[in-house]
């Protein structure tokens, strides 16, 4: 199993753009409906604070997911996510489409995916990521597999480590926090 430890610093050097899956990755995969037919959703708050301080770190956060939710487009919004494509079955279209939108090539771009239907789109980013509840296609394929679950600290993990492999620690984590990686459980 990954863990900080085992992150692929030289790989994540100069990634541009972190582009998630939403259910089973920013989210446990439950979908809970009220008897209206509303959707509900629960969002982990570090992992949201790992996307802003990626963000503040100059590194793009995108989402692309198979379904169709107001409840992502209001949590993208409150997270000052630009980039997001939802209801896109095919995933592989669904990132070129993202990467129109923002200039960045697919070369430059990590994903955590969850799912066989994040397996076309993984082909193409440079680092291919998972929470290590992912179906297990997905953690055959991943080249690095965070310690934590989908919705449980797997997106903060691995913006932590985007932070790190892209020299942003300092002006980011150290700076606001006073925190050294070895404080946040990296090796230094």
């Amino acid at each position: 199993m990954s863990s900080y430890q085992t992150f692929p610093l030289d790989i994540a050097k100069g990634i541009k753009m972190l582009v998630l899956d939403v259910d089973g990755v920013l989210t446990e995969g439950h979908v809970t409906m009220t008897d209206n037919g509303d959707e509900i959703k629960n969002f982990n708050v570090r992992d949201g604070h790992g996307i802003k301080m990626l963000q503040r770190a100059g590194i793009e956060v995108a989402i692309l997911t198979g379904r169709k939710s107001t409840v992502v487009a209001h949590r993208a919004r409150d997270l000052g996510i630009e980039y997001v494509i939802q209801g896109s079955l095919r995933k592989a279209d669904g990132l070129a489409e993202l990467c129109k939108q923002s200039g960045i090539d697919a070369s430059d771009c990590a994903y955590m995916g969850d799912d066989v239907i994040d397996l076309p789109a993984m082909r193409s980013c440079r680092l291919k990521s998972a929470p290590v509840n992912a179906h297990k296609g997905v953690l055959d394929y991943a080249m690095w597999i965070s310690s934590y679950e989908g919705g449980n600290g797997a997106v903060r993990q691995l913006c932590e480590g985007l932070i790190l492999a892209n020299g942003a620690w300092d002006s980011v984590v150290a700076d606001a926090y006073g925190l050294s990686p070895a404080d946040c459980g990296w090796v230094s």
